[in-house]
């Protein structure tokens, strides 16, 4: 009789090698998640970078002690929410309290992207024709046009947009007393346990000064324009839109875009 010898294979000298089909799937999904890191770390780099210039206009306007700048002191703590490291905002206004240092001015574009879909366009730039002619070039190349001013004013509400921490507030209370100071509305964000209070565009200083005066921890203050009614199209369609929103989001003039697409 034939003697059968066993033998026992040590896990860790056994090499497993992909096949083909196994080694595309693991190099797309490399791919992928590189993909997704580079745009996260994108992202952040033009976040910095637009509250870097909003720091700059802050200390041209109101001067470069948070303590006397409201508008300054909501911007740092953008920047906190933000994860923009310290050392980047004493930087940035150090740098922007140089005389050397050109000011932004703030130029706003209404423009339609394909398929209906109104746009506001917010920049800041030290140099309106370059800033004008990269964005009538986006538009043209991707279906849309640029409009005139003030054509979509009727479309969106400027809003003062503020979130603090929700922990021993009561909402109610808190929208009452809201109401003297220019406070239009308190939504609750439950995933973030924040109240997103909106206000008058006109009203931020004054509900900045109410939050401040209270204690309440501010997470976050800046502007929005809120659309009055929003228009839903197909994926597609949306597809067409975000492309295009995409690219002008990409220019380091862009601060912001608003739409009015569900």
């Amino acid at each position: 009789m034939r003697q059968v010898r066993k033998v026992f294979l040590r896990p860790s000298r056994i090499r497993y090698e992909p096949c083909g089909l196994e080694q595309k799937e693991m190099g797309r999904a490399f791919e992928y998640r590189k993909a997704r890191k580079m745009k996260r770390w994108g992202q952040m780099a033009k976040t910095f970078t637009r509250i870097g210039k909003d720091i700059v206009m802050a200390v041209k306007s109101g001067g470069p002690d948070p303590d006397v700048n409201g508008r300054l002191r909501a911007i740092i703590q953008n920047a906190k929410a933000a994860n923009m490291p310290k050392e980047n905002v004493d930087r940035a206004i150090k740098k922007a309290s140089s005389k050397d240092q050109e000011d932004y001015k703030e130029i706003v574009y209404e423009a339609y992207a394909p398929h209906g879909i109104a746009l506001v366009i917010e920049t800041a730039t030290d140099n309106h024709n370059r800033t004008v002619a990269n964005v009538r070039s986006y538009l043209n190349k991707l279906g849309g046009s640029l409009g005139t001013q003030g054509m979509l004013d009727f479309m969106f509400d400027r809003k003062s947009v503020f979130r603090i921490t929700a922990e021993g507030i009561d909402q109610e209370e808190l929208e009452l007393e809201l109401i003297d100071v220019g406070g239009d509305d308190v939504e609750f964000d439950e995933e973030a346990n924040q109240y997103v209070i909106y206000g008058e565009f006109t009203a931020f200083g004054s509900i900045q000064k109410f939050l401040e005066e209270k204690g309440y921890e501010i997470k976050q203050a800046e502007f929005e324009r809120i659309p009055n009614d929003y228009k839903e199209l197909t994926d597609d369609e949306v597809a067409d839109v975000e492309k295009l929103i995409e690219r002008i989001e990409e220019d380091d003039d862009v601060q912001m875009v608003y739409h009015n697409m569900k």
